[in-house]
């Protein structure tokens, strides 16, 4: 039975074959389609509505085997009637092929379709390729044999000392385990997996490493370093273990923490590892479990924004919290803000000030010794702009040229100090995007009051926008959307341009982008 409006639970026949449509799918369900393409995932396919439904509930699916997480694939509405689809990486490389037996329709009207899924090519991308191995390979190479027992570490983080000691004190309790460490890294983009790997030669022979991609939930996602492993994060991570042949498990997710009783409820297929708390000893010199060192000579690694403060100030990371080999690759993969580019945006209404200040800061910057930028909103009109009007699409086009501009800057390790008015949280979101592909963004809101900058109006702007000779003059007729995530507010009133510069010159020191007086 087909619904009203075409998108129901239908399901498709196999009559005359149709010509397959491409899509890219999104990267979680790129990841999904290549775990059930190199076997760490047992499904054939994309789940069905009841399938999905089955496991959002209950972590099972409908005929009763575990599984923690909803394996689900959203089409676009250009897309919803296809009976068959290439599923293409980023690249448009195709990966596999999907016949679609239901289409149905889940959270927010997202239209998802299912069906098993059949190789069409082996991945050529992402990155690490050539440490993707299948579970299979992995399972069939084992030195030691099947009935060895096999602890996998899974994580999304480097190895430091604390980690790398519990490591070897649970595979010893198991019989000496072999170890195999799952380092789940994003599809298009290393992140810190070269930090992971260089722990390799601090694990036993038998240990060997692998690079995958696990879907992550919405907790997983926060901060640099990824946040808490929630207890299908843990689970799912289990059964994909356990498709490379792993008996145990246990997950180095850092401060963040796990959920492992939350996981153990859903059943995986492996024995959930909890290690013990280590600490370093400050008069033994020596990681030991915590319970053997006295209170007062315990020190506790850093945590993630004192080892990003580090790195960001171009310091080494102590050698007692982590080797020597992490901290160098840290330290490549993380350089000195004084080496890495950046955008500092300034937005604030029209006479706030922003861009005086934009101009001061951009001076102290090139004192400091760093090559500088300065695209002022004005100037930018009147080249790079040229002929855009004040709508709101034109607005919005207008930031995002200066976001790209600024983004080249920021990815060839300069400075962009950018002063436009961006009123729009969508297009400042846009920007920062552009940038933190390549380098830092800096968000400076010049939240000086509308009844200020009217006062202040020289130009005689907010004068004609009042008589309505301006149309959609941001603060009058148009919509100033004030920041939720500027790095710095500043407010005019009462500070001169030359605090206010003061000001936001010292926060990029203490952040680490411009060298220290001293330095």
């Amino acid at each position: 039975m087909v619904s009203a409006n075409g998108w129901g639970r239908t399901p498709v026949g196999e009559s005359d074959r149709p010509e397959a449509r491409v899509l890219t799918p999104a990267q979680d369900e790129l990841a999904h389609l290549e775990l059930i393409l190199n076997g760490a995932c047992p499904l054939p396919g994309f789940m069905t509505r009841e399938q999905a439904a089955s496991v959002e509930r209950d972590g099972r699916l409908p005929g009763g085997g575990a599984w923690p997480v909803p394996v689900t694939l959203t089409v676009p509405e250009h897309l919803a009637d296809a009976e068959r689809l290439v599923l293409a990486d980023p690249e448009g490389f195709p990966l596999a092929e999907l016949t679609v037996t239901e289409r149905w329709e889940g959270r927010a009207g997202r239209r998802h379709v299912a069906g098993d899924v059949a190789l069409t090519n082996p991945p050529m991308g992402g990155v690490l390729r050539k440490l993707r191995v299948p579970p299979a390979e992995v399972r069939g190479q084992r030195e030691l044999g099947p009935d060895h027992p096999l602890l996998a570490v899974v994580t999304d983080r480097p190895l430091h000392h604390r980690a790398l000691h519990q490591i070897r004190d649970r595979a010893e309790a198991l019989g000496h385990a072999d170890v195999l460490v799952i380092v789940d890294a994003p599809l298009e983009d290393e992140g810190l997996a070269p930090a992971v790997l260089a722990a390799e030669p601090l694990l036993s022979a038998h240990a060997r490493f692998v690079v995958c991609t696990l879907p992550r939930s919405a907790a997983r996602s926060e901060g640099p370093l990824g946040g808490r492993w929630g207890a299908r994060d843990v689970a799912l991570a289990g059964h994909v273990a356990a498709a490379y042949g792993a008996t145990h498990m246990m997950v180095e997710a850092g401060p963040a923490g796990v959920d492992t009783a939350g996981a153990a409820a859903l059943e995986p297929p492996v024995t959930l590892v909890v290690p013990e708390p280590w600490s370093y000893d400050t008069v033994g010199a020596v990681w030991r479990p915590s319970a053997e060192v006295p209170e007062e000579a315990r020190r506790a690694e850093p945590d993630d924004a004192e080892v990003a403060a580090e790195l960001a100030h171009g310091r080494e990371l102590p050698v007692w919290f982590t080797p020597a080999r992490v901290g160098a690759e840290l330290a490549r993969l993380r350089p000195a803000r004084t080496r890495r580019g950046l955008t500092l945006l300034f937005t604030g209404l029209s006479g706030s000030g922003k861009s005086t200040i934009a101009q001061r800061v951009r001076e102290g910057i090139n004192r400091a010794g760093r090559t500088v930028t300065l695209l002022d909103g004005d100037v930018v009109r009147l080249m790079l702009s040229k002929g855009l009007t004040f709508s709101r699409e034109d607005r919005e086009m207008n930031v995002r040229r200066i976001g790209y501009v600024a983004s080249e800057i920021t990815r060839h390790g300069g400075v962009a100090v950018c002063a436009p008015i961006a009123p729009y949280a969508r297009s400042r979101a846009e920007v920062r995007a552009m940038v933190e592909e390549y380098g830092d963004f800096f968000l400076v809101h010049v939240a000086t009051p509308l009844e200020v900058c009217e006062a202040r109006d020289r130009k005689g702007l907010y004068a004609k926008a009042r008589a309505g000779e301006i149309p959609e003059f941001t603060g009058v007729s148009d919509p100033y959307e004030e920041p939720t995530d500027a790095d710095m507010v500043i407010d005019t009133v009462d500070e001169d341009p030359h605090e206010s510069a003061a000001r936001v010159l010292a926060a990029l020191r203490e952040g680490g982008w411009l060298p220290d007086r001293d330095g």
